[in-house]
């Protein structure tokens, strides 16, 4: 079986590794929404990785509920992006951009109007805004009218991220965001072609990353799934029924790889009993599948060992550690992140975390 260190083809991106670098929220860019010169540095300094998946990137204002994230709508947003990408590529990285609709994890006050979702929902507890946080509000159903404009925003990001030299695009369909939203029947109680059914409820991903892989390339794209238990309120009551068709309509466009993620019941970041699908949606997904969720050297290993996982993705360990690949090779400490710095702006928690050979000296 591969290890960790073994190259492996995602699609038509070469990774030289298998220890991806998963998406990480971290607020850096402007209130505008552009990204700013220090991300550059950040990316560059963890390039080491197999393959670089971006923080969630919005596709539009209406998507993007999240303070100072960066988004891919604009060509102010292209051309900030472009430094921080050709600082990765210099360094012999590879990096794809993940495109984000939040659909009702937001707040008005942040994108200027009510959400959007599948159905008139709310979730519980409170968003992250300008203000401190606030309660979420009851999105509006996102009309069926509306479902073209949605696809023109994915398509947008797409032709931008590669005019700002990304290497691909990964669709966020995970944790509970608007394509979350239509996969799982807490969330969606449509009555139309987008709602009831499982087949109908994987439509708008289907339709989503059809869009997106005419402009970058089936093997250019990527998507994210979280198909086991509850991700910030978005539940299903039998994930198997519509996760299992989602994998194998994705495994039709044939995407460039899939990526779960999938707390268990002691995650440190979410926990759920519900069991991972992963095993089964390896039978309906024939590409290059990659696990996410609580992973180390060991459990990485085994995940790759027992068939079911052809990479990993390493989110937190990622912060502290910009040459993380490295420090697996020789089994060396990780260091420890301090989560006060996750979303704050600035140097600090961010690009100050010393590599191997600095902190060492």
């Amino acid at each position: 079986m591969p290890s960790l260190f073994d190259p492996i083809q995602l699609g038509a991106i070469a990774a030289p590794n298998r220890i991806l670098m998963a998406p990480l929220t971290r607020g850096r860019a402007t209130r505008a929404h552009v990204p700013t010169a220090i991300m550059a540095d950040y990316y560059a300094q963890r390039a080491g990785a197999g393959l670089i998946i971006s923080e969630a990137t919005g596709i539009s204002q209406e998507g993007l509920g999240w303070p100072y994230a960066p988004g891919l709508w604009s060509d102010e947003q292209v051309e900030a992006w472009a430094p921080a990408v050709q600082a990765v590529h210099a360094a012999g990285g590879r990096i794809v951009a993940q495109l984000w609709h939040m659909g009702r994890q937001v707040h008005s006050s942040v994108i200027g109007g009510q959400p959007v979702s599948s159905s008139a929902t709310k979730t519980d507890g409170q968003a992250h805004t300008y203000d401190g946080k606030q309660d979420f509000e009851v999105a509006r159903p996102l009309d069926i009218d509306e479902v073209p404009r949605v696809l023109d925003d994915y398509e947008r990001a797409t032709r931008n991220a590669l005019a700002a030299g990304f290497d691909g695009v990964q669709v966020h369909a995970a944790n509970g965001y608007l394509i979350d939203q239509f996969l799982r029947d807490n969330a969606n109680r449509r009555t139309d072609r987008y709602g009831g059914s499982p087949e109908n409820r994987i439509r708008l991903l289907r339709e989503v990353v059809e869009r997106v892989a005419s402009v970058a390339g089936a093997g250019r794209t990527a998507v994210r799934l979280s198909p086991n238990g509850d991700s910030q309120g978005v539940d299903d009551s039998d994930p198997e029924a519509v996760f299992i068709p989602a994998a194998r309509a994705l495994d039709e466009i044939g995407i460039g790889f899939l990526e779960l993620r999938e707390p268990g019941p002691d995650g440190t970041f979410g926990r759920t009993d519900v069991p991972r699908l992963s095993p089964r949606i390896r039978e309906a997904f024939t590409g290059p599948l990659v696990l996410n969720s609580d992973y180390h050297e060991g459990n990485a290993q085994a995940a790759l060992d027992s068939g079911v996982a052809d990479a990993v993705a390493f989110g937190r360990t990622f912060i502290a550690n910009p040459d993380l690949p490295e420090r697996l090779r020789r089994d060396a400490p990780l260091a420890k992140d301090d989560a006060r710095t996750w979303y704050s702006q600035g140097p600090e928690g961010y690009v100050d975390y010393p590599a191997l050979e600095a902190a060492d000296a």
